[in-house]
């Protein structure tokens, strides 16, 4: 009798005082424990596909580990312990996800999943975090002012999702050209689901927790847009609940203004395949939704922001490349990001589209979908944009993110 099958989840080796370990993990934090496992362990999980009986496991762990006895105990009682945390497919985690589910369908709220993870929980250390994103080396290099300025605010802008201890310099950029362009009524956040499921745009109605008291969303707003849509877009709303793409633009926001403003939090997913996938027939509910944000926009009278939370490429072994990153690369990758993003200085919002998928985006710009539903939302109101930075970092696992801050004026 085959074991049961473990669900996707992440296995990635890590060492400890010269040992090889591995650690396993939930990526879409349905599970919120990581568990450490030996080299044995490790092995063990990675065959438990559906495919493989206790006995044909045990036959290859011998062979593998070079010994004439491996428990089956040992065997079984790994699958035990996985069960009982909610890695295997099985009812277990079934039982464990419905209650999750639930739990955060009955909510008003969307708590602040990444506070005392990515950034302080303590609203006086987060303050003082996030001043020195804006004083740090390759930020604005200068404090905010006390109150925002006093004309109409950015109609647009274009921030990274990256955690901020990597790219909070680039945050500064973008943040800094807001607040001093005038305080925004309502701002509606395109962010990426890097979970993607098989709907264009994922809505909610839940308000946003954050260290600094919890920002309003606009469900006035966010009903309309939902009548726009032939799809339903609260299928999936659970993605709202881990997604840091617009968890870190609500965090500025707050730290900006406070509840002073109101958000419509929209999360980019599924387009179709393919460089036509925003041309003919099959993009009609798409162009339609983005309509219907224009006009939400257009009749605002020039109070309303639209922030898309995006990150760049990325590129090496830890997303899907099979080769190791050099300077060559990381000076490609910024050459094509500054091709993509000319269109969006200029505003052709289909050009820029062509430009991102002309090589089929092999540079995995993650944030594509978000900047074009941005600059489809604000045809008409933006003009040209504004370049204010462009970076790039290291992801430990392997690899190089880029990201950047533009303003939509």
């Amino acid at each position: 009798m085959n074991t049961p099958a473990m669900r996707h989840v992440n296995l990635d080796p890590i060492e400890h005082e010269g040992e090889q370990l591995f650690t396993l993990s939930d990526p879409m934090h349905i599970v919120e424990e990581t568990l450490v496992l030996a080299p044995a362990g490790a092995f063990i999980a990675m065959h438990l596909d559906g495919h493989h009986s206790v006995e044909a496991i045990q036959a290859k762990a011998m062979e593998q580990f070079g010994v004439e006895e491996f428990p089956i105990e040992a065997i079984d009682e790994i699958i035990r312990q996985l069960d009982e945390f909610g890695f295997m497919d099985t009812q277990a985690f079934e039982e464990i996800y419905e209650a999750l589910v639930e739990d955060f369908r009955t909510r008003d709220t969307r708590p602040a999943f990444l506070a005392g993870k990515s950034y302080p929980e303590d609203a006086d250390e987060l303050r003082t975090f996030l001043d020195e994103q804006f004083t740090r080396e390759g930020s604005v290099e200068r404090s905010l002012a006390k109150s925002p300025g006093e004309g109409l605010p950015l109609a647009g802008l274009f921030a990274p999702h990256i955690d901020l201890h990597r790219g909070g310099h680039s945050y500064s950029h973008a943040y800094d050209a807001l607040f001093a362009s005038g305080k925004p009524d309502t701002v509606i956040i395109f962010g990426v689901a890097h979970m993607a499921e098989p709907v264009p745009y994922i809505l909610t109605r839940k308000h946003f927790e954050t260290p600094f008291g919890t920002m309003k969303t606009n469900t006035t707003i966010v009903d309309r847009l939902s009548k726009a849509c032939t799809w339903d877009p609260f299928e999936f709303e659970l993605c709202h609940r881990t997604e840091h793409s617009i968890e870190f633009q609500v965090l500025m926001l707050s730290y900006l203004y406070g509840p002073d403003v109101t958000i419509v939090p929209i999360l980019t997913s599924y387009f179709g395949e393919g460089s036509v996938c925003v041309e003919g027939e099959d993009a009609q509910p798409i162009h339609r939704f983005l309509d219907e944000c224009r006009a939400v926009v257009e009749e605002s009278g020039g109070k309303t922001t639209v922030i898309a939370g995006v990150d760049l490429a990325h590129i090496g072994p830890c997303f899907g490349d099979d080769f190791e990153i050099d300077d060559d690369d990381i000076a490609y990758a910024e050459e094509r990001d500054r091709e993509d993003l000319a269109h969006v200085i200029s505003m052709d919002t289909s050009a820029f589209f062509r430009s991102v998928m002309r090589d089929d985006n092999e540079r995995h710009v993650c944030g594509y979908k978000a900047m074009y539903s941005a600059m489809w939302t604000l045809q008409g109101t933006a003009t040209e944009g504004e370049l204010l930075h462009h970076d790039h970092a290291h992801d430990p696992s392997g690899g190089v993110v880029t990201f950047a801050s533009l303003a939509l004026r």
